[in-house]
């Protein structure tokens, strides 16, 4: 049998079910015609009378199918079908369509998981996301969310004149992060290429070029390790605008973060992790050698951090050098207590090689973090403008496995001269985490990596 290849001129379930509100129990309203399609999630029969919850992406609402009108109903759970028919409420005031037609728009082929429970095994809920979606509300209300969360962060930053941009994925040099990145072969050229692990030096080559105020929301790569808040592929936002600085941008994220919120949730306060949130600017701010002074953990001298960390129980192996030890310290003792949005800054220089230096303090750099609910949500700097300067950076950071390899296209750059610059990066996944409630980076990937399944 042939189906339909289109079904035009549909309304949304949520638009029927606004239908129903101004009708009494038991009445329907003849009069008006409504056209819906989705899929049927539960059947009930009484006498000739069948009942189907039909089920589209705005919500679910009951078919109310009269045999002697629309015929015999033969259809599966889970099949795809169109329907013509009046709004309606049941004698108990169920919101409902009573239809007149019925029609089989694609029919299923493999039978539903238990549509009482949904899908509740999380590895299938990550590998077959589309099942996921399918049966558990909650996934398709967190997707919608997501996309909501980006389209307001578009809206705030075109709003405030920044211009949106694209970048390249595949780099022949990878920079503006401490990462191990992707490696490819570049047939055509004949040269290595990565994909990028950040946007920021291309980023700032768009400042020095004059657009003022730039950004760009995409994918980043990094081949390191996968955990509740690290996934090797993400999605960031990082922004930079001309003639401001750190302090600029302190202001401008917690605007941001308070005003998508408010978009998302129609509020600023949310539930993440066991802790309720508020969002809303001013946030707490501290600076990072405070923070680790709480710790009695603020120490410049290599040997002096390694013994004390140790003498708290935390093994230093890995950790090759200072700057390592502190960044250790820091996420092991101080990140997961900042429950409440909070702002950390004035870095110490080694750990941020493209900030400005602190006025009155060579050892520190106009740097923030910003966390919320225990973990990172992003990173900025008052960005460093001078070529001799960043080209003293990267061979300070030479030295280091993990370090910036160097990009002498973007020293070349900044010597035609970068206006005082404040920039940011956003993890779009963590912020969506926070907004969501969800606890674990992969439930608010669609498609997040994973390891092949075992045969």
């Amino acid at each position: 049998m042939a189906l339909p290849r289109r079904f035009p001129d549909r309304d949304d379930v949520a638009l029927v079910r606004a239908d129903t509100e101004a009708l009494e129990p038991g009445q329907t309203d003849d009069a008006t015609k409504r056209r819906l399609a989705g899929r049927v999630m539960a059947r009930r029969e009484m006498g000739k009378l069948v009942f189907l919850d039909l089920v589209d992406r705005s919500g679910r609402i009951q078919l109310l199918c009269d045999t002697s009108k629309t015929g015999p109903i033969d259809l599966d759970l889970g099949d795809i079908v169109g329907v013509t028919g009046s709004p309606a409420r049941t004698r108990r005031g169920e919101p409902s369509l009573a239809a007149d037609e019925l029609e089989l728009l694609a029919k299923i082929r493999r039978p539903l998981p238990d549509t009482f429970h949904g899908v509740t095994d999380v590895e299938t809920r990550y590998r077959q996301r589309y099942l996921d979606l399918l049966m558990n509300e909650e996934s398709r209300t967190d997707a919608v969310a997501r996309s909501r969360m980006v389209s307001a962060i578009r809206r705030y930053l075109d709003d405030g004149g920044f211009v949106e941009v694209e970048t390249p994925v595949l780099q022949p040099r990878y920079g503006g992060a401490f990462a191990s990145p992707f490696q490819t072969h570049y047939n055509e050229l004949g040269q290595t290429y990565y994909l990028r692990i950040a946007t920021e030096l291309y980023l700032k080559r768009l400042i020095v070029g004059g657009l003022e105020r730039v950004y760009e929301l995409g994918k980043d790569f990094r081949n390191e390790g996968v955990s509740f808040k690290h996934s090797p592929e993400f999605t960031m936002l990082e922004w930079y605008e001309a003639y401001a600085d750190y302090e600029d941008t302190m202001r401008r994220i917690e605007e941001l973060v308070g005003t998508v919120a408010a978009d998302v949730l129609g509020g600023t306060r949310t539930t993440f992790r066991g802790n309720e949130l508020d969002l809303a600017p001013p946030w707490r701010r501290i600076t990072f050698a405070q923070s680790l002074e709480e710790h009695g953990l603020w120490l410049r001298e290599e040997g002096e951090l390694r013994a004390a960390l140790e003498a708290k129980g935390v093994e230093t192996k890995a950790d090759k050098d200072l700057p390592q030890l502190l960044d250790h310290a820091f996420s092991h003792f101080v990140e997961p207590a900042l429950v409440q949005p909070t702002i950390v800054f004035d870095y110490p220089i080694e750990l941020s090689p493209f900030a400005q230096l602190k006025p009155g303090d060579p050892t520190l750099v106009e740097r923030f973090e910003f966390f919320a609910g225990g973990i990172e949500l992003g990173n900025a700097f008052s960005e460093l403008n001078d070529a001799e300067e960043q080209q003293a950076r990267f061979d300070a950071q030479s030295g280091f496995v993990e370090g910036e390899r160097g990009d002498p296209d973007y020293v070349e750059a900044l010597a035609y001269g970068m206006p005082p610059t404040g920039g940011l990066g956003l993890g779009i996944d963590r912020l969506a985490m926070v907004l969501t409630g969800r606890e674990n980076v992969r439930d608010v990937i669609l498609f997040p990596a994973l390891r092949e399944r075992a045969d």
